[in-house]
């Protein structure tokens, strides 16, 4: 049996495999998205063991929200790449 060191950063940040179309945008999203989850965890669980009041959880998971939206629209997630900024397709 292999006995395998675990680092901490790995033990408290673990990092899923991404399946989905390989962009760079999808991988720094995606990435982004693992962190939001598990920041969420924490704070629940904080809230949960009565280490963070509820009106301070949900603040933070609100503001990680946010910052995730923010994330999404900034890497044009979703967008159709062809349509221009006022919404047009825009081909040739």
């Amino acid at each position: 049996m292999e006995n395998k060191i675990v680092n901490k950063d790995d033990f408290l940040y673990p990092r899923g495999r991404y399946y989905g179309q390989v962009k760079p945008e999808n991988l720094v999203f995606n990435a982004n998205l693992q962190e939001f989850a598990q920041r969420v965890s924490y704070i629940c669980n904080l809230e949960t063991g009565g280490k963070l009041p509820p009106g301070e959880a949900y603040k933070q998971i609100r503001d990680l929200w946010k910052q995730l939206k923010h994330s999404k629209k900034e890497l044009r997630i979703g967008e159709d790449p062809f349509q221009d900024d006022q919404g047009e397709a825009g081909i040739g």
